[in-house]
């Protein structure tokens, strides 16, 4: 099937975007979800990562803590790889299992991290880029998760810069604080147009 890999920097509005197209009728497979999932309570991600993180990192419901991995995560570039290296191969398979279940006219596969996995762009037939300014960005991500500026810049730092992901873009989706209707008039535009790539894929 026709797959769009949809990306876009934190708070660039996403989630906001895979929406409108789901509500088109859009089959959506969304690695954050599954990540979510993977590491939920009897998550197939948890016996691995109890295994190789101790038990301070599950929580009394067996999911992960994820307060406290991020914290480690963000000092430790060797535990961030430890713990890619036990979600991501899981992340792959799920997901290669949602898109081949999918039922649609395409589907759009929502990689938060596509630019920077850097073999995402080879598994998908478009990439789409949910694009913003940085001070947008960091505007809705301190209202939404009440996390401070340097907060919000330390995850900006640590993902592929907008440049890099406008550069890896087939197509782009403009997402400043416009009216509603502006962002839908985008989404069905290439709604339109991903049809007719399936069509003739």
């Amino acid at each position: 099937m026709f797959a769009v890999g949809l990306t876009g920097g934190i708070g660039s509005g996403k989630s906001t975007v895979a929406d409108r197209f789901g509500a088109l009728g859009v089959p959506l497979v969304d690695t954050d979800v599954i990540a979510h999932r993977i590491t939920a309570p009897n998550g197939v991600a948890m016996p691995a990562i109890a295994q190789e993180f101790g038990p301070s990192f599950v929580t009394t419901d067996g999911s992960l803590d994820r307060a406290q991995m991020r914290t480690l995560i963000f000092s430790d570039d060797t535990a961030r790889k430890r713990l890619e290296a036990i979600t991501h191969p899981l992340i792959r398979a799920e997901t290669q299992r949602e898109r081949n279940d999918a039922q649609g006219p395409y589907v759009i596969v929502v990689v938060p991290l596509l630019v920077e996995s850097g073999n995402w762009k080879t598994r998908v037939d478009r990439v789409l880029t949910v694009d913003c300014s940085v001070e947008t960005q960091i505007a809705r991500v301190m209202r939404r998760n009440a996390f401070s500026r340097e907060q919000v810049l330390a995850i900006i730092a640590r993902q592929a810069t907008r440049e890099q992901r406008l550069a890896a873009a087939d197509d782009t989706i403009v997402n400043e604080d416009a009216p509603p209707d502006a962002l839908q008039i985008q989404v069905e535009a290439l709604h339109r147009a991903y049809l007719a790539y399936a069509h003739t894929a």
